[in-house]
């Protein structure tokens, strides 16, 4: 079982990829040509008002993490009915969130825009504009949520994979059309990218209902014991989703209150890179979540072990291969993707991606804690920190600190979080924390120095421009790889790595 359980995470891992590659390049082509068309000052107020209803995404982000759950244990034990009763009641649940969470952003939201926002007056009828298309895209990306995540439960990452490849070619699309259709830019953005959301909604729908028995409409699975289950699961992942989105919404707020729109373009063009990268480190841990799920609810704790420590290392090295080029070579690739990047964007990426490279350590860990179903403590905890992370942005920018500073904060914290984490996973699923250290977090170290100690006397002696820069990327990729290779993973691995790459070269020159 074990071994089928690998060869599925390696292959769902190769779809999530080739998903992702196509999405990183389109992604970065999009930010470019919306970043032109809009201009700077428009860019920063899209990033303002959209994160304002992102603010939000907490919603629909708790009960994503509570389906996958529930759906994987579900499976785990190989219970039918419940997997019935729990679409059921996740159903009504997605409903009710989808209410509140219109009522809220047309209310308070709205009050917030209309009251506190900073935005040019000429500009402010079309932020407004943007704002409600921007409320009516994250309602239709709730009622998607579920039915994506029972794609992910049962492990089905090829048409996650293609639907998500549809999304973004309807994405390239509406860049095309701002370049050519004669209406107000930021306007028809909001419009556009709303239209595409409730085009992948109706998808998904449609896809889920025709391919597992449990997503049906015709009859209704009541269940108050499972009911209760999911909202007190629910209850506690809804307080660190709010406190983790609304850290990041927040302190980008704050920025818009003490410093200008080019500022926040700055921080919101930083997060979409790190965004993007760290979504192959998530790829791999999307991959990874229904596995760990099921160990746990089949009683194999040392299977599940084993995954979390090789996924913890893996999930580093994902992002580590991209991040290393990036943070010496940053510079020239903005001038390249951008052309005339906004001021602090280089600053602001480079501490983005430390930040990211810190998180991603933990992500198996985040998973493997929510296999018991008790959130309370571990939400609690890290909720905390998050929210102490925008209060101590809040009060240094308030002396009169560098935006900068905001990101310093947020890579201490996130320091703190990894050990809190890693602590109180060992009181939920015992796991050892001295062999995870001595595993996971001293390879990981060793991997660094020597993979960072070449790539950068490389990139100080090399001459500067755009063929020494590609050529720094490749020899650090190559670094990268075999410091991976050789330090990251133990023997076992590296033969059956070795096996397969014999097998498969015995196939292609046969």
């Amino acid at each position: 079982m074990a071994s089928e359980n690998n060869k599925r995470i390696a292959k769902n891992t190769m779809f999530l990829y080739f998903r992702q590659i196509l999405i990183l390049f389109v992604s970065l082509y999009t930010v470019r040509v919306v970043l032109d068309v809009l201009g700077v000052e428009d860019y920063g107020i899209y990033s303002v008002v959209a994160g304002i209803v992102s603010f939000f995404s907490f919603l629909s982000g708790t009960m994503a993490s509570a389906t996958q759950r529930f759906f994987s244990f579900a499976l785990g034990k190989n219970d039918t009915e419940k997997l019935k009763k729990t679409f059921s009641v996740n159903l009504l649940i997605y409903g009710g969130i989808a209410i509140i969470a219109l009522l809220l952003l047309e209310t308070v939201g709205l009050w917030f825009v209309n009251e506190h926002l900073q935005v040019p007056p000429n500009r402010f009828e079309a932020a407004k504009w943007v704002y409600h298309f921007s409320v009516l895209m994250f309602i239709a990306t709730i009622f998607s949520t579920p039915f994506m995540s029972i794609i992910i439960a049962h492990e089905d990452m090829k048409i996650y994979a293609y639907v998500s490849i549809v999304e973004v070619v309807m994405k390239l699309e509406v860049v095309f059309l701002l370049l050519y259709v004669p209406f107000d830019k930021l306007e028809l953005y909001g419009v556009l990218t709303f239209a595409v959301s409730v085009i992948i909604t109706i998808l998904y729908a449609i896809i889920c209902m025709r391919k597992y028995l449990e997503c049906q409409f015709r009859i209704f699975y009541w269940d108050k014991l499972l009911l209760k289950e999911i909202v007190g699961f629910t209850g506690w992942t809804l307080f660190g989703q709010l406190s983790s989105v609304g850290r990041n919404q927040a302190v980008t707020i704050l920025l818009n209150q003490f410093f200008n729109p080019v500022v926040v373009a700055a921080r919101a063009i930083a997060v979409n890179i790190t965004n993007n990268i760290t979504v192959f480190a998530n790829n791999f841990n999307t991959g990874l979540y229904p596995p760990i799920i099921k160990y746990y609810a089949s009683g194999q704790k040392e299977e599940m072990f084993k995954l979390i420590f090789n996924g913890s290392k893996i999930t580093f090295f994902l992002m580590w291969v991209f991040a290393l080029p990036l943070l010496l070579e940053m510079d020239i690739v903005l001038k390249l993707w951008l052309k005339n990047p906004p001021e602090y964007t280089v600053l602001f990426t480079r501490l983005a991606l430390i930040e990211v490279l810190i998180i991603s350590l933990s992500l198996p860990l985040a998973t493997a804690a929510r296999a018991p179903g008790k959130m309370k403590t571990y939400e609690l905890s890290l909720g905390t920190i998050q929210i102490a992370i925008f209060i101590a942005s809040w009060i240094i920018l308030k002396m009169g600190a560098e935006a900068y500073s905001v990101f310093l904060i947020a890579i201490l914290a996130n320091i703190i979080m990894f050990f809190a984490r890693l602590l109180i996973v060992k009181q939920l699923i015992e796991i050892d924390v001295k062999l995870f250290i001595l595993k996971v977090v001293f390879p990981i170290f060793i991997i660094i120095i020597l993979s960072f100690v070449p790539t950068y006397c490389i990139f100080l002696f090399l001459p500067k421009g755009i063929l020494f820069s590609i050529i720094t990327v490749i020899l650090s990729v190559i670094i990268c790889s075999l410091t991976m290779y050789f330090v990251g993973i133990d023997k076992k691995m590296r033969n059956k790595i070795h096996e397969i790459v014999i097998n498969k070269a015995r196939k292609f020159f046969k």
